[in-house]
């Protein structure tokens, strides 16, 4: 019997059983799903003139407008956090003491603060007065959540970043010094970029933690998505009820469909980064090869299989 790494190939009776879960499991999610849909109908939150809501122009403009700070927040505090991981990780494997001390206390601290706590406190000690911090001041919400996202993300990433780092194997490493490179242009020039793809797909995923975590301005009164969502849901009266329900679905869905998407592009990229170059190709006994390429000069004589099993360096 054939096996994986993680567990061993099922027999008749495992599958017959794995089968029967699936469809016991298959049929508890339909029927919560038909409960679901049961108690709503029962609080009339699928009434058409609830979700008729979203057919006024004032509603549509309010979604949009925090679709749009949601996004601006992330691309900006996405790219920084990017910045501040790859300087904090390189300063984290200074061979100064004084510099790795300090890049691993920074790292340290934010990492272990609720995010929560970093931007209210930011946002309170720092940015929250608008006479004295002039341009600043005037978008106290936006750069405290920016700030906070950066920070902490920025941590994380720089830990993500000194993982790929250290993975890179140390020959290489060995050889860039042999050549007569400095340690700066082995970390810009090799160390780095295998870093960057390698860790790539935890890279993305902490950009979908990112996205995620710009909601977190509603304790700072920052316009974004969630924030305009609230105030939507408890401001506007359908029936004698807030329509809480219809909005969530359709803000959950914007959001769900956003990490989905920022997780498609991590796959595109990291697939696109990990195909394999053109290697060695071998020449059939046809002498053809098998796209119909036609084959390079070997070296040296012989014929038959031996000739046939040459391999035709580029």
């Amino acid at each position: 019997m054939s096996s994986s790494v993680l567990y061993d190939t099922p027999g008749p009776k495992a599958r017959v059983r794995n089968r029967l879960f699936t469809v016991i499991g298959s049929a508890a999610v339909l029927g919560l799903v038909v409960f679901a849909i049961y108690r709503l109908n029962v609080k009339g939150q699928l009434e058409p003139e609830v979700w008729n809501i979203f057919n006024n122009a004032g509603v549509r403009a309010r979604i949009r407008d925090g679709l749009l700070s949601t996004l601006t927040v992330f691309a900006l505090a996405g790219v920084l956090s990017l910045l501040l991981g790859v300087l904090l990780a390189v300063a984290r494997l200074s061979d100064h003491k004084a510099v790795s001390i300090a890049a691993t206390w920074f790292i340290e601290l934010f990492r272990a603060i609720p995010l929560l706590i970093t931007i209210y406190a930011l946002w309170v000690l720092f940015l929250s007065n608008r006479n004295e911090l002039g341009v600043i001041g005037e978008n106290s919400a936006f750069w405290g959540l920016v700030i906070g996202l950066t920070v902490y993300n920025g941590s994380v990433q720089a830990e993500v970043l000194r993982a790929g780092i250290n993975a890179v194997p140390r020959g290489q490493v060995e050889a860039a010094y042999a050549l007569g490179l400095r340690k700066s242009q082995v970390m810009v020039m090799l160390q780095l970029p295998q870093a960057i793809r390698s860790m790539l797909p935890s890279i993305i995923s902490q950009l979908v933690v990112t996205l995620k975590d710009t909601s977190l301005g509603y304790v700072i009164l920052f316009p974004e998505l969630l924030y305009e969502a609230r105030k939507m849901a408890t401001t506007i009266i359908v029936n004698d009820e807030n329509p809480i329900t219809p909005i969530v679905i359709v803000v959950g869905t914007i959001y769900v469909a956003l990490c989905l998407a920022l997780s498609s592009l991590a796959s595109w990229i990291e697939k696109r980064g990990s195909r394999a170059k053109t290697g060695p190709q071998i020449t059939p006994a046809g002498g053809q090869l098998a796209d119909g390429a036609v084959p390079g000069p070997t070296t040296g004589g012989g014929t038959g299989a031996a000739a046939a099993n040459k391999v035709d360096l580029p």
